[in-house]
């Protein structure tokens, strides 16, 4: 109950011998334990007490909403409630960084990135335009080392450094040229 060591009790054992005296050392002990049993009785008595009255005030039922409150999960709660299919940690659970066009690498012509670029399907449903024949569509960006030359008679002169970006529309322009 109070949680005495080995070492305590002797300790406490030998100074009540000296203190009380050998001679009156059995009556001591017998009122202490008399004082101990009388102490756990009146104990028992008062829990006993304390359950009749949580029987009579029907508590059992607060005592299991605490009980529920007490083992309540509120991370798996939230996340039933704010992402029940669980699209949301889909979403992070992949990589927001991984290119879902192909790169240059991936792409070693310009036709390559037109058909590449033209499997993308596009949204919404697309109108039939039968009087113009069909060309391939002009990706959204074209890697500058793709781009071939334009045919000109300056193709002695010293190319140009490549700009950095290079709208499809010049690109198309240039071929139509040629």
């Amino acid at each position: 109950m109070f949680d005495f060591a080995w070492s305590e009790i002797a300790l406490i054992a030998a100074v009540a011998l000296i203190a009380i005296g050998p001679k009156d050392m059995p009556a001591a002990i017998r009122t202490i334990s008399g004082m101990i049993k009388k102490a756990r009785r009146m104990a028992a008595e008062f829990q006993t007490h304390v359950d009749e009255m949580v029987r009579e005030a029907d508590l059992g039922d607060v005592k299991k909403a605490f009980s529920d409150i007490r083992n309540l999960d509120i991370p798996s709660l939230m996340e039933k409630h704010v992402d029940p299919d669980h699209s949301i940690r889909n979403t992070f659970a992949e990589d927001p960084l991984k290119p879902t066009y192909p790169t240059a690498s991936e792409v070693s012509t310009l036709d390559e990135v037109a058909v590449a670029d033209q499997s993308i399907p596009e949204p919404g449903p697309q109108p039939e335009v039968a009087a113009e024949p069909e060309k391939p569509l002009a990706p959204a960006f074209i890697p500058p080392g793709l781009v071939p030359p334009p045919v000109t008679e300056a193709a002695a002169a010293p190319p140009a450094e490549a700009p950095a970006f290079i709208p499809p529309e010049a690109v198309l322009r240039r071929q139509s040229k040629a």
